[in-house]
């Protein structure tokens, strides 16, 4: 009884802030401009060459980044692991996720501007200035950076829960380094990289402000294509239909990347 108390809260949090929400969402998508009931929002979506486009840029660019940032983050992860104050080096790693999103995008604008740093390193070595940011490299190379810390973080759980007389046993029965990474290490750590997957590839479909600021309005996605419909066009079923996608798309994914057990 005093579980089903407790567990209380958690219910109403999701009703209120995730069911309802949804559900407003849902409801709104199946209205047009003047209020009337219509299919015509997922008519056009699924019928127009230019959200299909933004569709497969938002999986593109979000795929992209992604496998960056795994890239870099398992062997980040891998050699964490290997560390004597492991725990300090992961909090350095995850520090930067306290600072606010936005604040970060200013930063890199006044780093890859015209006359910021990069710019000035370039001009230093003979290069020259040349256009960094409001670039499709630009907008990756920030989504990536501000995404390495939610990979990073379940694949060193993954690996830190690694057995090690499994390893040891792999060497003693003639595994190489690499039989064993690909033997041992890698399937297990699996339930790591789905989950960092999720928490990169997921957020990465949606985003709008990075593209605004970073990719100076170059780099269309679903994300952008919401706020539009919500803040400029006053679109809100067609800005619904899109969320309404994207959170089903969203839901693939989960559904894919799901924590296997065996």
């Amino acid at each position: 009884m005093t579980k089903k108390i407790y567990s209380v809260p958690y219910f109403l949090w999701i009703l209120f802030f995730v069911i309802v929400p949804l559900a407003m969402l849902l409801w709104q998508s199946f209205f047009d401009l003047n209020g009337h009931f219509t299919l015509n929002n997922y008519i056009l979506y699924f019928s127009s060459g230019t959200y299909l486009l933004m569709t497969w840029n938002s999986i593109l660019y979000a795929l992209i980044i992604t496998v960056a940032t795994l890239v870099i983050s398992y062997p980040v992860a891998y050699v964490l692991t290997k560390l004597k104050m492991k725990q300090f080096w992961l909090m350095l790693i995850i520090l930067p996720t306290w600072v606010n999103l936005l604040l970060k995008a200013y930063a890199f604008i006044g780093i890859f501007g015209k006359y910021g740093s990069v710019n000035n390193f370039l001009q230093f070595l003979g290069i020259g200035r040349t256009q960094i940011l409001f670039t499709d490299l630009s907008f990756i190379l920030v989504a990536s950076y501000i995404s390495i810390p939610f990979m990073v973080l379940p694949i060193f759980n993954a690996l830190n829960d690694l057995d090690d007389n499994l390893v040891n046993a792999s060497a003693d029965l003639g595994a190489s380094r690499f039989q064993t990474f690909t033997q041992v290490i890698w399937p297990l750590s699996l339930n790591g990289v789905r989950a960092g997957v999720q928490a990169v590839f997921i957020p990465s479909l949606s985003l709008f402000m990075l593209t605004r600021l970073i990719g100076g309005n170059k780099v269309i996605t679903l994300g952008t294509a919401v706020e539009e419909h919500f803040l400029t066009t006053q679109n809100w079923g067609m800005g619904s239909t899109i969320a309404v996608v994207l959170v089903v798309a969203m839901l693939i994914v989960m559904r894919m990347t799901k924590e296997r057990r065996d």
